[in-house]
């Protein structure tokens, strides 16, 4: 079963491909009383007036002209001057876990040893500022200890991660640098079915390497990164992208930058016809709010539901064939406070008509906490507008801004304490979540993010505040030979219970 395979920076190896780019323009010519034929592609001849013979209405055509293809020598001269080559250091850990009975994990328990070994990754990126920041996927630089940035120049500088949202596969790095090469932003919103793009990054450690191909779909939603991004809306080229591509450019024509080179399509690991690039216009505010708010801010609208199929249609008596269709609500909805009502199918944000799920990502995806939006709905047939406040994580309407800067900096990791969804999904009362992990004391231990901290040397942790006490208590025994700190928790995708044993 065909699935999709996000892009491994990791270079296993490299093939031999051989690709054959033709372009065949056809004259269409409009029909005249006498038969017409054309030559086709093949060579072989096609006679219009045969149409009827197969039971199709002969008509006649309307004349038009068929335009070349674009020259795209320009825009790639320029786009790759701008995507970098990325390598990765990363730590990576052999645990020995075992899974223990939740009411065990209370009552003690043997750390678990864990071995380091270094592995090394590759990956693209793309210069957005003149001073440095560079664009990236998040799974090229997760659990990174040390990043490499080389340039279309062969300069090399060391990165900074500045920040990373696994929702959207997107990161932020900076290298200090001035008046670097950048590409303009494009906008994904006017992309249209069939306009030429290309991919630029480093497949298999190839740098400066550029594809050509076209826009096969857009607000393309996929069930196997549905599971794993909070927004899954994607550019579909058929531009060949490979290992390494990751974190690289799709411009445009005009070598605008419209979106970030993230997954293919595919069975084997390479490239097989079709490849996913996050919008540009979904990327941009990724970074824009790392950069100003240390996190993602993602407006939630809170309705659950499915596309409008024609099933459904016939099954609820629906009275549109488009749309999303809302069969329930969060527990805190925006939706439902400004009165939308199971049974509405949403057809519309900001007036940007809605047809899949994808979309309704997308468009939502561009909004943060607090900020109203128009929603039309189709009810029984008449289209209601609601101007609909969108609410964060926590239920409310506020920018949550990231608490991590209150962690022990030795830790080396972001630290968040769980929101109230998170915290009934586990059925807790409180815990810290391990986010952007670097080089520290935390992943010299084996932590790996994602990890919920419930214990500190036996103690709660209810927030980052507890955390610190411990730390401190720690510190200050170090001098009697006694400093090691014993964190428990958990992994929530696993289940695995874990107790790491941390020097500081």
């Amino acid at each position: 079963m065909n699935k999709i395979l996000k892009n491994s920076v990791l270079v296993l190896g490299l093939a031999a491909l051989s690709v054959v780019a033709s372009a065949t323009t056809v004259h269409v010519l409009a029909r005249q009383a006498q038969p017409s034929s054309s030559v086709l592609a093949d060579g072989t001849n096609y006679t219009g007036s045969d149409a009827p013979n197969y039971g199709f209405q002969n008509a006649a055509l309307t004349p038009r002209t068929v335009g070349s293809a674009p020259d795209l020598v320009p825009a790639a001269e320029s786009s790759v001057k701008a995507v970098v080559h990325i390598k990765v250091q990363q730590a990576q850990q052999q645990e020995q876990r075992q899974m223990l009975d939740p009411f065990e994990f209370f009552f003690g328990g043997d750390p678990r040893s864990q071995a380091r070994q270094a592995r090394i990754a590759f990956g693209s990126g793309v210069i957005i500022s003149q001073d440095g920041y560079i664009m990236t996927n998040n799974h090229v630089v997760a659990g990174s200890e040390e990043i490499t940035v080389t340039l279309n120049d062969n300069r090399t500088f060391k990165a900074k991660l500045i920040g990373r949202d696994p929702g959207s596969d997107i990161a932020l790095i900076k290298i200090e640098g001035k008046d670097l090469p950048t590409i303009p932003f494009g906008d994904s919103d006017k992309l249209r079915l069939g306009e030429w793009v290309l991919a630029v990054g480093n497949p298999f450690n190839l740098t400066s390497t550029v594809t050509a191909g076209i826009v096969s779909a857009k607000s393309r939603s996929t069930a196997a990164a549905g599971d794993q991004l909070e927004v899954s809306a994607f550019i579909q080229t058929d531009a060949a992208v490979n290992s390494g591509n990751s974190g690289g450019a799709l411009v445009n024509a005009a070598g605008e930058l419209i979106g970030i080179n993230t997954m293919i399509y595919s069975q084997t690991g390479n490239y097989a016809g079709y490849s996913f690039a996050v919008p540009i216009n979904i990327a941009a505010k990724v970074v824009s709010d790392i950069k100003k708010f240390g996190s993602v801010q993602r407006g939630l609208l809170g309705v659950a539901g499915q596309d409008v199929s024609a099933e459904l249609v016939q099954k609820e008596g629906l009275k549109v064939n488009e749309g999303f269709y809302v069969a329930d609500f969060a527990e805190i909805s925006a939706a439902l406070a400004a009165g939308i009502e199971k049974g509405d199918v949403i057809v519309a944000i900001e007036g940007s008509r809605i047809t899949s799920f994808g979309q309704l990502q997308e468009q939502i995806s561009r909004f943060r906490p607090g900020d109203t939006i128009a929603v039309t709905v189709n009810r029984k047939g008449t289209e209601k507008t609601f101007k609909v406040t969108l609410r964060n994580k926590e239920g409310g309407s506020k920018i949550l801004k990231s608490s991590t800067q209150n962690g022990d900096a030795r830790l080396g990791a972001t630290l968040k304490e769980l929101g109230a969804n998170e915290r009934r999904a586990y059925g807790l009362s409180y815990g810290l979540i391990v986010e952007n992990l670097r080089a520290g004391a935390l992943k010299n231990a084996g932590v790996q993010e994602g990890f919920i901290l419930l214990t500190a040397n036996n103690a709660p942790l209810r927030s980052i505040a507890d955390l610190n006490k411990v730390i401190q208590a720690v510190s200050q025994l170090s001098g009697r030979g006694r400093s090691a700190l014993i964190l428990r928790g958990f992994y929530p995708q696993s289940g695995d219970v874990v107790t790491y044993s941390v020097s500081l």
